[in-house]
Order: C-alpha cells, then structure tokens, then sequence
C-alpha cells in the first residue's frame, strides 16, 4: 500500500511546486518592479532634470555617459540629455540641465550651453553646413537653447562659438538672464520690466505654455517635453499640477502687454484660462493680461475653429511651425458673456452664475452632451413644444414657432464644426463679429433637426440678434449647456449679458483641408462669414 501512495504524493509535490513557483516568482518581480518604479519616481522628482523613463525610443539612442546604446532608460525633456538605467544616477550628477535662471558674461552675451549626441534627425551643422548625427554612436553637439547643431570636428572652428542668441524663436523665449535681473530688482515696477526688456530685443513677445494633459489622449503630455525643448521650462505650465491663475503669475514680471499664452486643450481649458485672467483683472493687474491662442487638443474646439487654428491637432505640425504661428498672429477682442440662472420659487437662493465664450443652449443640442435619451425614452413630455415659455430680446419679446430648442452663439462654429448662423448659406443674413456685443440667436424643432442643420441640409430658425438675451422656461426638468458643460435644470429664468472682452489671437492663413476650402470658397460668394476675419469693415450689426 505505501508504495503505491508514493508516487501520487510525489506528483503532487510536484505539481503543486510547478504552479507555486512561477506565482511567487511574478510577485517577486511585481514587488520589485513596483519598489523600483517608486524609486524611480522618487529620484525623477528630487532631480533638477525633466526625465522621462521609456524602453522605446523613436530612434537609435546613446547614453551620454557611457557612449553606449539605450535599450531602457531616460531622456530628459528640457536639455535633451539621455542615459541607460545604470548611468541615469551619474548623469543627474555630473549633466547640468538647462538653467531657468543665470547670468549673463559681463559684456552681455549669452553662451551655448552644448548637449553632445542624439542630434535632431535632419540637423545640419552651423559651420560645415552637412548634416549632423549620421554616425551610429554619440556624436557632435545642439545648443538647448539655440537649437544650433555642430559637427564634434567643427567645434574649433566656430566663430563666436561663446555667443547664444537664442535662435529662431528668440522673440517667444524667456532668457535665463531676464529672470535672473528681475530677482535682483529692488522696485519690481511694471516700467523696470519694459527697460530689462531692452536687452531681449524690440519685438519680444514671450509666449505663456498651458497645457491640459487630459486632453486629447497623450498629446498634452508630448507637446509639454517638446515645448521645454523649445522654449524656458519656466514658461511651460501643466494645467494638472497648477491652476491657471498661478501659471499666470509669471505674466506679472514680464512687459506689461507683451505676454501671449498659449493654451493646450479644449474649449473647457480655454474658458478656465480666461476665467483667471478677469481674476488678473478684479486684483487690478489689467495692464498685465496676455493675449490668448490655442492649441485645440481633444473634439468639439469650436472657439479653436472660429479663431483660425483648427479644430483638432494630433500632432501633424511640430511644434516649432505652431511657435512660427503665433508669431505671425493677429490680436483681437472677443466678447465674453455672463449667464445667470435663477431658479422658480427659490428667491432666497442666489442664482448659478457662468462664463460663456461659445455659446449656451436648452433643448436637444444640450440633450445630447448631457445623454438624455434614456430619460427621454420614459418621459416623452421630457420635450414639449412650450419647453421655452417667453424670449425677450434686448427687452422686446419675440414670437416663438413651435420649437424644441434655442440655442445662443457668441461665435462662428456650433456643434463641433458647423456654421450655425449661417446654415445652408443660402439665404442673406445680418453678419457676425466676436467683438460688437451682440449675440445670434436660434431655435431648433428637434434633434431631427439639428442633424440636418450640422450637415447643411437645414437652416436654423433665426431670431434675430441682441445685447441682452432673457429666457423664461417652465418645464419641469430640461437640458442645459454652457459651453459644452451640460446640466438638468427645473423651471427658471435665464439672463444673458455682456461680461469682458478678452484679447485673443487669430490665424488667418489658408487653410489646407480640401473641404475647408469647398467650404470657405462657397461660404465667400455666398456671404460674408465675419467670425472668420474677426475685423469686418461696417460697424457693429444691428439686431433682426
């Protein structure tokens, strides 16, 4: 009997052991993993470093301490310097990142700070003028400032080798030596800035980075790294980790109206932004408020769109031809409006009070960012015909047909792309500018018809245009949107009013989608789209 129990239980051992192994093994390597992710994590934020840890480069990469090729390890995102897993520690230590703040050489002039290897692909060397980087090892050198590249054997015979004058974007960027002077200022007055302005040249305009990085998948991500690479880290922002009005600070020691921002995000971040410049605004710091442009990241971007920069960037542009735009950008104003909400029957209560750049709406437009259609489907009564009791116009009240919804635009795009205003384009219709203080008001007969109107198979019921909009609305519950932010409310009254002008900056170089040009050709014989070139010729329109 003992015998045969043996080799059961020998079988047994064995099974259990070639199960348990492998279990205890992935922990262990989990434990470890994860031990060394937090280290890791650790050691990146004591660094004075951007590093970024990654197994997959997108080219051959060489460590700039052992001269080796990288499989594992990091790159930082502000000087360029990359190192293998076992180097990273005596890179931190002996690799100096770029400097924020420094000074300059006694005669004024700034020098290259070189980084050796991993060149830009497609660089070519300042004094050879061949290309750089062509060698499978680390090889010749970039100025992180200037961006120059230099061949290792051309090093000795550059002239003025010692001289960086920041390159291209020279006029965007923030010099180390500007904040190092602003620190040693006894008085930090508004016209002691404009005279250390002096030194960054006439014509300096420092861009503001601020990015969302929960827009649009990764993208808010890359373009931080590759906008440090770029510009002075201290000029780029991650919405994440810092409100807007603390980014916005910094506006506060550089030239008065000379700062442009440029926002990484959807409309939602763009709103936040303005929001905390009208809060520059009520701490008296006017004379301190930058122009705003975007870089629409994520869907919808219909201020984006109205503004000449896109609906949508994934990347298809570097960053560096997105700085060669705002240079050549225009400053314009755009009305920003303030929208109340004071509920029936609760008088005691103070009414909800929103910002609104693009446009607010009630009915199926704001049923659709909210998802209604489950609610809708119990409660077909959800849309009457009498969801909107009474709309007054600059004081006037208006005559409603039987409709769904309407829907208040302060700008060109509605919907994620479509002219709303405008419609079909078929017919004539008062012109519309970002700056007269007026709003465009629509209804809509359902969502039927919204679809039609987005595909320009429909106009939208024009009521007219004002500078005060005013909505009575008794249903029971109904959906609401400011700015593509849904909500249900009850029964209430609504007041729309100017609130600010906010200074935007506009694109207007041809676009080069094929559709956009059927669009924009179409849209010029047919009628003027003043949302597009926010400077029409006549004065601000009248109301329908």
């Amino acid at each position: 009997g003992k015998g045969r129990v043996r080799p059961e239980w020998t079988l047994l051992f064995w099974t259990s052991l070639a199960v348990v192994v492998p279990v205890i093994i992935t922990l262990w390597c989990s434990a470890q993993r994860s031990k060394r992710k937090t280290h890791m994590k650790d050691f990146f934020r004591k660094s004075k470093h951007g590093w970024h840890y990654t197994d997959l480069f997108n080219k051959p990469t060489y460590c700039c301490v052992c001269n080796q090729h990288i499989l594992q390890g990091a790159f930082c995102d502000c000087c360029g310097v990359c190192a293998d897993e076992q180097c990273l520690r005596r890179a931190d230590r002996s690799l100096q990142c770029k400097e924020i703040m420094a000074p300059c050489s006694p005669d004024g002039a700034m020098e290259h700070r070189w980084v050796r290897g991993n060149v830009p692909l497609a660089s070519y060397c300042a004094v050879c003028k061949q290309q750089c980087g062509t060698q499978p090892k680390l090889c010749d050198f970039r100025c992180v400032w200037c961006q120059t590249t230099v061949h290792d054997d051309c090093m000795d015979s550059l002239t003025d080798g010692d001289q960086c004058e920041l390159g291209e974007f020279h006029n965007l960027i923030i010099p180390p030596h500007y904040l190092y002077r602003v620190n040693k200022l006894r008085r930090r007055q508004p016209e002691e800035y404009s005279k250390l302005a002096s030194s960054c040249g006439s014509g300096w305009t420092p861009v503001l980075v601020l990015a969302n990085t929960r827009s649009g998948n990764n993208m808010g991500k890359v373009l931080l790294g590759e906008f440090r690479t770029v510009l002075n880290p201290v000029q780029v922002f991650d919405l994440s980790e810092l409100t807007p009005s603390k980014a916005l600070q910094l506006c506060t020691l550089l030239p008065p109206g000379s700062v442009r921002v440029l926002v990484c995000g959807g409309d939602g971040t763009v709103g936040w932004v303005l929001d905390a410049i009208d809060t520059m605004k009520l701490k008296g710091q006017d004379q301190f408020m930058p122009r705003v442009t975007i870089l629409p990241l994520g869907t919808g971007n219909d201020l984006s769109n109205t503004l000449g920069w896109g609906a949508g960037y994934a990347g298809e542009i570097p960053v560096e031809q997105v700085l060669r735009n705002i240079l050549d950008a225009e400053v314009v104003k755009m009305d920003r409006w303030k929208v109340q909400v004071a509920s029936k029957g609760l008088y005691f209560r103070k009414p909800k009070v929103l910002s609104m750049n693009n446009y607010f709406s009630v009915g199926p437009d704001a049923l659709m960012a909210l998802n209604f259609h489950a609610h809708r489907e119990k409660t077909p009564s959800f849309f009457s015909s009498r969801i909107i009791n009474k709309l007054e116009l600059d004081g006037e009240r208006v005559a409603l047909p039987s409709l769904e919804g309407i829907i208040v635009c302060n700008i060109g795009y509605w919907g994620g792309g479509c002219r709303l205003w405008e419609g079909m384009g078929d017919e004539p219709c008062p012109p519309t500018r970002l700056d007269d203080g007026l709003l465009e008001v629509v209804g809509v007969f359902g969502s039927f018809h919204c679809a039609q109107i987005q595909v320009k198979l429909a106009n939208p019921v024009r009521l007219g245009q004002a500078h005060t909009v005013r909505l009575v609305l008794k249903s029971s519950k109904m959906p609401m949107q400011v700015d593509g932010e849904p909500w249900a409310q009850g029964p209430c009254t609504i007041t729309i009013t100017h609130k600010t002008q906010a200074l935007m900056l506009y694109h207007s170089a041809e676009q080069t989608d094929d559709d956009d040009d059927e669009e924009s050709s179409a849209s010029e014989t047919e009628s003027p789209t003043p949302h597009d070139s926010p400077r029409p010729p006549g004065p601000a329109s009248a109301r329908a």
